[in-house]
């Protein structure tokens, strides 16, 4: 019985003794297996960054504008477009009157400073050519140079006018943009139905509307060429005139003197009207009206005459003589 004993408790030992080995070996295994799997992810993560580092674009530096300008495409996830001051798009617009003694000589000067300067001439109107003479000048000018324009302009005489207006086009250029996008995804949508149409009557009515949906595209993009071209170039109408030129400008006045003055430009003008409608219908009157006269008056001459009777007439009746009583 004490053999059986001490045999029965080796055998307990020994299967402890594997149980505990092999434990030992599985923990040993997965703390090997965890660390073989988080040395590549966390390298793996590491290269990650650095790519999205790398494929990021890169800040704008302090005091340059960001690239891509109003209207540029925006990325997901970057939020509204950068409308900041020198990011906005700017419709310039003058006008402006100078004196100069010729001014056929400083048209062209004019002519000459804005083709240097990267524009040109819209148009160019010229009355006269003695010391009244006027010039109407539309220039187009790059944005950039249109103050330096403009005042180069002023000193070539005497300016006697200067009106600058501008208009902020930043909103409507990027409303375009965005139904430019979805306009374009509408056309693309209707080419790839009409693609799979499989009747005559599905294929005509695709064609009309995808028609409808390019006309549609190509008046927004009309829109935004006529935006861009405004905002890249401003428009400065010119008029040059001559030292005898009259100022068109008047002052507002007002008073009794003021009101009579008008009155009477009222009066002149009005009896001018009343002469110019007389002198019109004078010869319409002197055509008709006298023949028309000549009659009446023959028939009212007619008309007084006495009727003459034919015979002798008989001497009138005497009195008989009364019977003395």
């Amino acid at each position: 019985m004490d053999g059986q004993v001490v045999r029965h408790r080796g055998r307990l030992l020994a299967v402890t003794a594997l149980a505990a080995a092999l434990a030992l070996t599985g923990c040993g295994a997965d703390d090997s297996g965890t660390a073989d799997s988080v040395a590549p992810a966390v390298a793996n993560g590491d290269a990650a960054q650095r790519d999205n580092a790398a494929a990021a674009p890169e800040a704008a530096k302090p005091g340059e504008p960001q690239k891509g300008g109003v209207g540029a495409p925006q990325q997901a996830g970057t939020g509204a477009p950068d409308l900041r001051v020198d990011q906005r798009a700017i419709i310039y617009t003058g006008a402006m009157r100078v004196q100069v003694d010729d001014v056929d000589a400083e048209a062209r000067e004019v002519s000459a400073l804005v083709t240097r300067a990267g524009g040109f001439i819209g148009g160019d109107q010229r009355r006269s050519a003695d010391a009244d003479a006027v010039a109407e000048l539309q220039l187009r000018v790059p944005a950039e140079k249109f103050t330096a324009v403009v005042d180069e302009i002023a000193r070539r005489g005497r300016q006697q006018s200067r009106e600058i207006s501008t208009e902020d086009a930043t909103e409507a250029i990027v409303d375009l943009d965005a139904r430019i996008t979805t306009q374009r995804a509408r056309v693309e949508s209707a080419r790839r139905l009409l693609a799979r149409a499989s009747s005559i009557t599905d294929l005509v009515s695709l064609e009309n509307e995808l028609g409808r949906r390019e006309a549609d595209l190509a008046s927004l993009e009309a829109k935004k060429r006529r935006l861009a071209d405004l905002t890249a170039l401003s428009t400065i109408t010119v008029t040059l005139v001559g030292p005898a030129a009259k100022v068109t400008e008047e002052k507002d006045e007002s008073g009794f003197l003021v009101g009579l003055k008008g009155g009477w430009k009222a009066f002149v003008a009005s009896l001018t009207v009343l002469l110019t409608v007389l002198g019109a219908l004078l010869p319409w009157l002197v055509a008709f009206g006298v023949p028309v006269a000549a009659l009446l008056l023959v028939l009212r001459r007619r008309r007084k005459a006495p009727t003459v009777t034919a015979g002798v007439s008989a001497p009138p009746p005497v009195p008989a003589a009364r019977s003395a009583p």
